[in-house]
Order: C-alpha cells, then sequence, then structure tokens
C-alpha cells in the first residue's frame, strides 16, 4: 500500500444515452460513434429494437447484431464478445432495457425462481456478470435504455395518499449511471440532451444541446489524454526482473484489466530466458575439467 501521484490515463469510453421511444437514442448514438472513431466500420450495433437500426443504414456502413429473445445476460454477454472478436472499436448496445425488464431478462428471471428476495441471490450474478462484461471491454461502449415515468405515493396535509409524479427513471437496475464514463438523457423529440453524470467535465452545467459526430470528437479527444497503453508497454517490455514488473503493474492500479496480460507475457519471456541460463550453467558444471578450460580461454 503506498501513495502516488494522481493521473488521468487512456480510458475506453462508458456512454449512456437514455429516453422514452421516440426520442432518437439510436440516431444520437451512432453519430456519437462516427464522432469517436471516424470510421462506419468499426462501430457494431447490437440490436434488441425489432431491427429498428436499419432504419439509419443510410448513414453509413456499420455493423449490425441483431439479438432476439429470451434477452437473459448471458447472451448479451455473448453479443459483446463476437463484436470484440471481430475487431470492432465501438459497441453500441440498443438497448440494455431487455437485459432487465425483456423477455427472459432479469426481472422475469427472478419471477420464474419464485420472486422472493432471496432469489436475488441467483439474478445478481448473471447481472453483475452482464455489467463487466461492458466494464470490462477493450471497446468504447454506448449503451441505450428506455425510461419511463415513476411514481410515488405520499400523504398530503390533509393525511390523503396521492399519487406523485416524481419524473422519468431509466429501465434498468439502479446504480449503473455510476458506471459510466458520461450519462446523456434525451429530454423531448427534438432530440436535446443534457448530462445527467459527467465525469469528463465536458457537459455537466452546459445548456442543453443536441448530440451530433462533434460530440463524439470531444470525447474522445479528451478520453485520449494522459499516458497511453502503449506507453505503459514499453516501460514492461523494458523490465528485466519478476520485481520490476509488479512495481510497474502497480504503479496503475486502474489499469489492471488491460495491462495484466502484457505483464503476464513479459514474466514468461523473463522465466524462459532464466531457465535457459540455468540450464547453460548446469551443462558447464558438467563439463570435465579439459573442457572447461578450452571454455574458459
Amino acid at each position: 500500500m503506498k501513495l502516488q501521484k494522481a493521473e488521468r490515463h487512456q480510458v475506453k469510453l462508458r456512454i449512456g444515452l437514455s429516453g422514452p421511444s421516440g426520442f432518437g437514442k439510436t440516431y444520437s448514438a451512432l453519430l456519437l460513434a462516427y464522432g469517436i472513431t471516424n470510421d462506419w466500420g468499426k462501430i457494431a450495433l447490437i440490436d434488441t429494437e425489432n431491427k429498428s437500426a436499419s432504419l439509419y443504414s443510410h448513414l453509413g456502413d456499420f455493423n449490425v447484431l441483431s439479438l432476439e429473445e429470451p434477452f437473459t445476460p448471458e447472451r448479451y454477454i455473448k453479443a459483446i464478445k463476437v463484436c470484440e472478436d471481430s475487431g470492432i472499436e465501438i459497441i453500441i448496445i440498443d438497448s440494455i432495457s431487455h437485459e432487465w425488464q425483456g423477455k427472459g431478462g432479469c426481472l422475469e428471471i427472478h419471477e420464474q425462481l419464485g420472486a422472493r428476495f432471496q432469489d436475488w441471490a441467483r439474478v445478481t450474478p448473471r447481472h453483475n456478470s452482464f455489467i463487466d462484461a461492458i466494464l470490462l471491454s477493450p471497446c468504447h461502449v454506448i449503451t441505450t435504455s428506455r425510461r419511463k415515468v415513476d411514481y410515488s405515493l405520499d400523504k398530503d396535509g390533509n393525511g390523503k395518499t396521492k399519487v406523485m409524479k416524481l419524473g422519468t427513471k431509466e429501465i434498468t437496475r439502479e446504480g449503473f449511471e455510476y458506471e459510466l464514463t458520461v450519462n446523456f438523457e434525451l429530454l423531448n423529440d427534438n432530440h436535446l440532451v443534457s448530462a445527467s453524470k459527467d465525469r469528463t467535465g465536458l457537459f455537466m452545467g452546459k445548456p442543453e444541446f443536441i448530440i451530433n459526430s462533434a460530440t463524439g470528437k470531444k470525447l474522445i479527444n479528451w478520453c485520449n489524454q494522459g499516458i497511453s497503453i502503449d506507453k505503459i508497454k514499453e516501460e514492461i517490455n523494458t523490465c528485466e526482473t519478476a520485481d520490476s514488473l509488479k512495481q510497474v503493474y502497480a504503479k496503475y492500479p486502474n489499469l489492471s484489466t488491460e495491462l495484466y496480460p502484457i505483464v503476464m507475457a513479459r514474466k514468461e519471456v523473463l522465466d524462459n530466458a532464466s531457465a535457459q541460463l540455468i540450464n547453460e550453467e548446469e551443462i558447464i558444471q558438467n563439463l570435465n575439467p579439459q573442457e572447461n578450460e578450452f571454455i574458459n580461454k
């Protein structure tokens, strides 16, 4: 355990877009993705909305993976993996709401198990695996989610119970917003958005605006500031001992997932070199005196 200077390293974006149906979530997500990568061919959209992505095929030659029911967490995870294995840079999941409330989603799984509180112990790990697939993906990920009107039952000054409208709520498990780099809420059918969560500082407290490709460019410019993975990889590959590898790995705790395979590959190289050196020393030790004398000349 030790203190270290705070540094912002290059990260992969995790962006949320939420709003009622018809407010432009899919369209905004595609423009955002294009601004980030500037290459439609590097964008994949996981479509759970009855092939609605085809409505925007005129924008560019992006890739589509149609995901139909049952919308289990495992099927979402498999779809994400297919995109990653295809060399995609940006994955749009349109939408994540089905994983929670759709046919075969977490709420239905919980109900089928008996709808008891203790049944969440079997559902939550499956949902968490889906969230981890998003957060640990080597790709940038944009998620869309539906919103619904949220109500509460309150008592007025006369003690009468009244239904109170609290605004709108995302259809996914509570707390997902806190995992995101930026969360945009679409406010109306004119596609105006505001940021309800913003780690970049680019949008929070700013006037409402319409997402376009320039929004994506702002995000990728922010993302690319700081120390890059390539720079850290160079540092790892100059390590000559296991201790120095551990020191480099410990310097970047926020990048442990990305750096682990690189560190292990370098460790294997060092282990092989050490084993070869030991083998050579054993061979020399087993030589007869005349051979040793010849080698040492």
